[in-house]
């Protein structure tokens, strides 16, 4: 390994007191009008993927947006290592099953 290569590491899940390696990523389609990006509300273990889930709703529902801005729904997308945002599968049997 290169001074310039880091070692993977594991991310972990946003929940309070869980030390598991996070899985999924929870988040929504967010807009200015000109540049487009997930926002990101929490990323998750399966084992508290539908209580997160459900806080990411209840934080987007509560959300501000500016003039031109647009949020979109919370969405469940599988994190796979080295892959972009644009690039994960979205997993919306998860989002139907906690809605």
């Amino acid at each position: 390994m290169n001074a310039r290569t880091m070692p993977p590491y594991a991310v972990m899940c946003y929940a309070t007191g869980c030390h598991r390696e996070a899985k999924y990523k929870i988040a929504a389609r967010w807009s200015d009008g000109v540049i487009s990006e997930l926002k990101t509300y929490f990323l998750s273990c399966p084992d508290c993927l539908a209580a997160l889930y459900l806080s990411a709703c209840v934080k987007q529902a509560a959300c501000r947006l500016a003039a031109g801005e647009s949020l979109g729904d919370p969405q469940v997308f599988e994190m796979v290592r080295g892959k972009r945002d644009r690039e994960l599968v979205r997993r919306a049997e998860f989002e139907r099953a906690n809605a």
